[in-house]
């Protein structure tokens, strides 16, 4: 969900009226299919981080760095995440030049509450795909879509649900569960803006999950952004670069 899942969602399209959506048809709505430049402030598992995030998602793959901006002392800290298919992977750069692999996809980003998983996943993706019911957030009236993995499809969530705002196409709240049905992680969306596209998207995240509790505000978004090979590379983490035409 922020990169990747979180900060997905979007208008909905004149010919797919929200009666007549399946929950195959929302699902595919909310899967991302583009590049993405962001920054953001990371509140949780100490000081307050001023991040930028670059992310290149495909119908098959992800690609996310986080690159520590603020506080100086911080500067440079970078995080990449890749999925493809059900594979997934990720280096953390420290500086001066310490460069290491992920060992464990369930540690926090920065030590939030938002795991290396919750970032790189795409539970919009899953193959099975059901709408369970409708309950109104923030007096807003949404659809609950279910989204569980089938076959093939790795992920410690044995379920998620999320209350999709179906004027918008934007997930008010996702709640993650383990295989036995217990309540591991909500995320809800507190504030939703329009993108540098005009379109709806979720703007700032309050994460609960573990006893612990994370926000993430974005504070910029451009989309469409030409990255190459090497900003999603171990060695790219190194370059705090700033993408042309994100400003």
């Amino acid at each position: 969900m922020l990169a990747a899942a979180v900060f997905a969602g979007g208008a909905l399209a004149a010919e797919n009226a929200p009666g007549s959506m399946s929950a195959s048809e929302l699902a595919n709505r909310l899967k991302r299919d583009d590049t993405a430049y962001v920054r953001a402030k990371l509140q949780g598992g100490g000081a307050p981080l001023q991040l930028q995030i670059k992310e290149r998602h495909t119908k098959s793959s992800v690609d996310l760095v986080y690159q520590v901006l603020f506080p100086k002392e911080r500067k440079g800290e970078a995080v990449l995440l890749r999925r493809s298919g059900s594979k997934t992977s990720g280096s953390i750069f420290t500086p001066p030049d310490n460069l290491r692999s992920i060992d464990n996809m369930k540690e926090g980003l920065f030590g939030s509450s938002l795991t290396y998983e919750d970032l790189v996943d795409d539970f919009f993706a899953w193959s099975n795909q059901a709408i369970v019911g409708s309950e109104t957030v923030d007096r807003v009236n949404c659809q609950i879509l279910e989204s569980k993995p089938g076959k093939g499809e790795r992920s410690s969530y044995g379920s998620v649900k999320s209350w999709i705002d179906m004027k918008r196409i934007v997930p008010l709240r996702v709640e993650k569960y383990s295989s036995s049905g217990a309540l591991v992680k909500r995320i809800d969306t507190t504030r939703v803006h329009e993108d540098d596209q005009g379109q709806p998207i979720p703007a700032t995240l309050s994460v609960r999950g573990s006893g612990s509790s994370t926000e993430l505000a974005g504070s910029k978004i451009r989309h469409d952004i030409t990255f190459t090979d090497r900003d999603f590379s171990p060695e790219g983490l190194k370059e705090l670069t700033v993408p042309k035409g994100s400003d």
